[in-house]
């Protein structure tokens, strides 16, 4: 299934379309993250890490996950 990442440096939210609902919960949550009308849509930067994680734990349909990002090495 395909998902649209947004990474922020620690974490990239990853959103399935298909399973999302419309629950509205992300935007009533962090309005300043979420905005539908907007392109993109997500705005990780908005919000510390654990506020995303702690929201994206409230999606009721999965649609919304989270991938920790791994740090490389120079």
């Amino acid at each position: 299934m395909e998902a649209h990442e947004y990474p922020n440096g620690e974490i990239t939210i990853l959103w399935k379309p298909k399973l999302c609902i419309h629950s509205g919960v992300c935007v009533r949550t962090l309005s300043k993250v979420y905005n539908p009308k907007a392109r993109p849509w997500i705005k990780v930067g908005n919000a510390t890490t654990q506020e995303l994680i702690d929201q994206v734990a409230k999606c009721p349909s999965g649609a919304l996950s989270i991938k920790k990002d791994v740090p490389t090495r120079e």
